[in-house]
């Protein structure tokens, strides 16, 4: 009973992490898009941003965890 209650919450952890990692990710590539001369570090935050979201996304999938509230 423990164990799966430690999973959801964990599973829960899991997507509001992924949430706020896409709305991250997305706010960046928008002010990278916008501006006139992005910096490499503007583009280094980006990808980093991205690549974290993308990991996170990989293991809900593997969890089989449905990103619909």
């Amino acid at each position: 009973m423990g164990r799966k209650r430690r999973k959801r919450e964990v599973d829960e952890q899991l997507l509001d992490s992924l949430f706020t990692l896409e709305h991250e990710w997305k706010e960046i590539q928008s002010i990278v898009k916008k501006s006139i001369e992005p910096t490499y570090d503007g583009y280094y935050k980006e990808r980093l941003a991205q690549a974290k979201y993308l990991f996170l996304w990989r293991e809900a999938r593997y969890r089989k965890i449905s990103a619909i509230r």
